[in-house]
């Protein structure tokens, strides 16, 4: 479905919900990259720290049955800013690297910024919406590839729809990385995603202001209010708009009326214990071979074997 019509669909449900996919437009970016230097948002801090301490076990683990590190093609889904993927090129120097993200602008950026700090490697970055399956280029005939999944983007899938990313996955690569954010006290979480300068309320709204801007929409983003909670019998924030008061909205020629406390859910972000990752992981076809975690036990990075 395209964007217009995931909106509509959205917009038209008895939950109205628009699809976390669709913060990432160019401004969407660069708020993100914003939420990701908080003070308050402790797992860009937490995974990055992981990430530098234990870099040289990681890259082994990626690297075990290939011949030889040239023969390696790294698949990053929902490449971004790109800071812990310049770790894991320097210690891996794969033969080739295919970052994948529905962010073309960020994802043109990220690939120009890594080309001219690793002239020697092969990039070829996709546009792509990895909530459904991509069809990811072979670039070596017999390369050995490894998905790297970090951020904990997996979170913002439903178990169902990470189930079957995992699924596909699995007949990518023989080793994936994912990065998974960790159960824990629920008042780290709402600081999380209730930042005291309003980064994440921003980036939450600018929705809205895609819509108008692409879809001709008439929201004004004054009427509404984000709020994000953790929802515990579920093991995840919720993020949504709230509607501030009585009134009426057009897509298009699409009309939609919102009542006062109605609310738009924009985004999930699963938790997940490291046992009921490990679970979902199985599931899938993986085997949980490597478990690194940050200091506090505040994020995870789970490496998997198919």
């Amino acid at each position: 479905m395209s964007f217009r019509e995931d909106v509509i669909a959205g917009l038209s449900a008895p939950q109205k919900a628009l699809a976390p996919k669709y913060f990432y437009d160019a401004a969407g970016s660069r708020l993100f990259e914003r939420i990701c230097r908080l003070p308050e948002y402790y797992l860009t801090r937490a995974e990055l720290a992981l990430t530098r301490a234990r870099i040289g076990e990681i890259a082994r683990f990626a690297a075990a049955g290939a011949r030889g590190r040239s023969g390696i093609q790294l698949i990053e889904y929902g490449s971004g800013e790109s800071l812990k993927t310049r770790l894991l090129l320097r210690a891996l120097r794969p033969s080739a690297y295919v970052p994948i993200d529905i962010s073309e602008s960020a994802l043109r950026g990220a690939a120009r910024r890594l080309g001219r700090e690793f002239p020697w490697l092969r990039i070829l970055p996709l546009a792509a919406d990895f909530s459904r399956p991509v069809d990811v280029p072979g670039v070596l005939p017999y390369a050995r590839r490894v998905v790297y999944f970090p951020g904990s983007t997996i979170g913002n899938l439903t178990p169902e729809q990470a189930h079957a990313f995992l699924r596909v996955s699995r007949g990518q690569a023989a080793r994936m990385l994912v990065g998974v954010d960790v159960r824990k006290d629920a008042n780290v979480l709402h600081a999380a995603y209730n930042d005291a300068r309003g980064v994440t309320a921003a980036f939450n709204l600018n929705l809205l202001k895609r819509i108008n801007d692409e879809l001709r929409g008439d929201f004004d983003p004054g009427k509404f209010a984000h709020y994000a909670f953790y929802n515990p019998s579920a093991g995840r924030i919720e993020m949504h708009l709230v509607a501030l008061e009585r009134h009426a909205v057009r897509v298009g020629a699409h009309r939609f009326e919102f009542d006062v406390g109605e609310s738009i859910h924009t985004e999930n972000s699963y938790k997940y214990s490291v046992e009921g990752f490990r679970a979902l992981a199985g599931a899938a076809g993986f085997r949980a071979r490597r478990l690194w975690t940050d200091r506090r036990g505040l994020f995870a990075l789970h490496g998997l074997e198919a």
